[in-house]
């Protein structure tokens, strides 16, 4: 066994490979079980482990895949923030249902989320935006993100030009910048196991509750 291969198996350890997902049961949440293997994330010192695939389709049906980070999760589902004039923005515009994936290797861990999207008010966009770094909330300004950008020197030039502006003050929220709520009907975990005998447990939404199968590796 190599050294990476030996390396997985001891973060794994306890974590899924010997012991794997519960079996399934309707009385499970799996809101709750998403927290716990987020948390087991976190203590694994996984870098940036709110990392998450986000997929999208235009109105054509056509996909596309971007990295973004997930801010907060809860009852009401998973929120992320962008720019709503980015390409992303205008597919969920267009066709507000979407796909979130969280994979941690060293775990043998994954997640799969899919479900429908919508935004979040302006107000709690804001709240959110103003716990940002000065220079973040910048950037968010300078960038007319998904569009053709002349050359890097312009966008730097951007950058300083509003830092200087705002120095010494607040830097508002600008109006085209907020967050999305995906709310989830399906969540699907996946659990590593030896032999390549993954576990593999699909809930989906019934109302208020949540039906649970196991499915095959």
């Amino acid at each position: 066994m190599g050294l990476t291969s030996k390396f997985r198996l001891f973060w794994t350890a306890g974590r899924g490979l010997a012991k794997g997902l519960p079996e399934a049961s309707e009385s499970s949440n799996p809101l709750d079980l998403f927290g716990s293997w987020y948390e087991a994330a976190n203590q694994a010192g996984i870098l940036l482990p709110e990392s998450m695939t986000l997929s999208t389709a235009n109105s054509d049906g056509k996909p596309s895949s971007r990295m973004v980070l997930l801010k907060s999760h809860g009852p009401d589902g998973f929120f992320f923030y962008t720019n709503y004039g980015s390409r992303k923005a205008s597919e969920l515009d267009a066709n507000p249902q979407a796909a979130l994936l969280f994979y941690w290797a060293v775990l043998q861990r994954q997640i799969r989320i899919e479900g429908r999207i919508e935004r979040i008010s302006s107000e709690k966009s804001a709240a959110y935006f103003k716990t940002r770094s000065r220079e973040s909330k910048i950037g968010a300004l300078a960038s007319r993100q998904s569009k053709e950008l002349e050359s890097r020197a312009l966008l730097e030039s951007d950058y300083k030009r509003i830092a200087k502006k705002y120095e010494g003050k607040e830097i508002p929220l600008p109006e085209y910048w907020g967050g999305y709520r995906l709310i989830p009907e399906s969540i699907e975990f996946w659990q590593g196991r030896a032999n390549r005998l993954h576990d593999r447990l699909l809930f989906i939404r019934d109302g208020d509750s949540w039906i649970s199968t196991r499915l095959y590796p």
